[in-house]
């Protein structure tokens, strides 16, 4: 097994191939090559996972005991010692194919954290809330993840504290309410797996590599591979590195940013941000990530920075890049890198000025749309409203606009495509073991959740209208009905979506879809100037 370390402590190289190291490791240690602040760590090769499934999925023989030397040499960079000591390491486990495949993967944070760490962790940190939110996070994440339990109880019991608190948010917990949930999510854990949340954080780092290479195969990777043509057996790395904390206090907190909107594909920084955050909370769908322009008002200079990095990630890739990071104690650290997915609009107007600028030639330019259908592309907007009413508005996600009956899970969705219809998909929020339905749906409509969480990701790449974070929307699995605004709408009844604005509407809405010519005749010149090059190089005497 050829481990590769990427981060502080490293020499500057070029990385192994992407099906070696899966893509998010590739571009990680680019990034680092580049002198970009990435957190230390090393990558496990994809075909230790390959081992793996060929094994009858058995962790292969030796690598517990290769782990613990690969972690040695990270304490070494670090200053820490993993799970332990004065100054613990704790380290994120991720996935990381060779191909993209947003959030249908598995990842764990805060691996290594145990309850008696607590006194080290505050002198570490100084603050008790990053203990017991960083651990109640890893207990959860240990239960669903890699035991696959049902999280309602956890959630409920969550519901409880912050009710018993009387606020709205995990985030405004103090320490001793924060203590309390934890201690009920301990319990919880015990009841539901029948023994006790593991201590040992070598033990966890095992049961968290098992739980990567679990979810290869979930069946959410599987149907997204499916419908993307990608190799079920290429198998996935896993890439640990060093935890840091966005979790640390109110210069601290997680982001996701494009480098453009990825929905209309204009210029200028796309960005997502929660303070106090670990990156989970932004990418999963569960919280509605607004910060951005408190980011801007608050910490002008990281701002700044992130703009920065945003230009040196185009010229670093020659593309439109979408970058998680985190920010603690002001400091910034990116997480990943990747060209970003994006709606056919926004493909075609990114290659245009993606050439204009010099990064890319018209020939790559074209390359990279050769698969769009160019001719079907339109900006798509609400012309008239006849007798629908505007029942309230959430976050533009994905533009276009896209009515059609509500259905409250995937399996009505199926339902209604098997009816000849195309409906719109209404969650509490989604998450990407949503992809069934939306796959078959019109738009998707989430109550929580944020532009740049997995599931808009996926939203876009499908070119499908998208509205998240949708304040005020409640849904009802048992009455099967939604709740927006004074109104209550029944499974089936037409609802509309403006992905462009962000509205919703109950009832049809009349659409008008407007060409991007001015950027359909510059492929057009591509295309004739290409054409004419490819029958100038041909010599004389050999056409026809």
């Amino acid at each position: 097994m050829t481990v590769v370390h990427f981060g502080a402590g490293v020499p500057a190289r070029e990385p192994p191939p992407l099906e070696v190291v899966g893509a998010k490791a590739w571009h990680l240690i680019r990034l680092a090559g580049a002198g970009l602040p990435v957190p230390a760590g090393f990558v496990v090769p994809t075909s230790v996972c390959r081992r793996y499934y060929e094994a009858g999925r058995r962790l292969p023989d030796g690598l517990e005991e290769e782990l613990h030397a690969e972690l040695a040499r990270l304490e070494e960079r670090t200053g820490q010692t993993f799970g332990r000591g004065r100054r613990p390491l704790l380290v994120s486990v991720r996935s990381g194919s060779a191909a993209s495949m947003p959030g249908m993967m598995d990842t764990l944070l805060d691996v290594g954290l145990t309850p008696g760490l607590e006194p080290a962790l505050l002198r570490a940190t100084g603050n008790a809330l990053v203990f017991w939110d960083s651990l109640r996070r890893l207990v959860r994440s240990f239960a669903e993840t890699v035991h696959g339990t049902d999280p309602a109880p956890f959630e409920n019991a969550l519901a409880a504290r912050l009710s018993s608190r009387s606020v709205s948010d995990v985030a405004e917990l103090d320490v001793a309410a924060l203590r309390a949930l934890t201690t009920d999510w301990l319990a919880l854990y015990q009841k539901a797996i029948g023994e006790s949340f593991p201590l040992d954080p070598d033990q966890q780092l095992v049961e968290a590599f098992e739980a990567v290479y679990r979810s290869w195969d979930s069946d959410r990777a599987v149907r997204y591979r499916a419908m993307h043509g990608l190799d079920d057996t290429a198998g996935t790395a896993v890439i640990v590195q060093a935890m840091v904390f966005g979790n640390r206090g109110g210069d601290s907190g997680a982001g996701v940013g494009f480098t453009r909107d990825p929905a209309t594909g204009e210029p200028g920084l796309y960005l997502d941000f929660l303070f106090g955050a670990q990156g989970e909370d932004v990418v999963s769908g569960r919280r509605s990530a607004t910060g951005a322009g408190e980011l801007a008002r608050l910490l002008p200079a990281v701002h700044a920075e992130l703009a920065g990095i945003a230009e040196r990630l185009e010229r670093l890739f020659g593309d439109v890049q979408d970058f998680e990071f985190t920010l603690e104690r002001g400091k910034l650290f990116l997480l990943q890198s990747r060209s970003a997915k994006r709606t056919p609009l926004a493909a075609l107007r990114i290659a245009c000025d993606l050439v204009r600028e010099g990064l890319i030639t018209p020939v790559e330019a074209l390359g990279r749309l050769a698969g769009l259908n160019l001719a079907g592309i339109a900006e798509t907007r609400v012309a008239a409203v006849d007798g629908a009413t505007v029942l309230g508005q959430g976050i533009p996600a994905s533009g276009g606009v896209a009515s059609g009956p509500v259905a409250l899970d995937s399996t009505t969705a199926a339902a209604v495509v098997q009816k000849g219809r195309t409906p719109i998909l209404v969650r509490a929020e989604t998450s990407t073991t949503d992809l069934e339905g939306m796959a078959v749906a019109a738009g998707i409509l989430t109550a929580e959740g944020s532009r740049t969480s997995h599931a808009a990701l996926v939203a876009r790449e499908l070119g499908r209208v998208a509205v998240v974070g949708c304040r005020g929307l409640g849904v009802d699995l048992i009455r099967r009905e939604l709740r927006l605004g004074s109104r209550v709408i029944q499974e089936g009844e037409i609802l509309s979506l403006d992905g462009n604005s962000g509205l919703v509407y109950a009832g049809p809405v009349q659409v008008e879809g407007r060409y991007p010519t001015e950027l359909l005749d510059l492929v057009a010149g591509w295309r004739t100037s290409a054409r004419a090059e490819r029958e100038l190089a041909v010599p004389a005497g050999t056409q026809g």
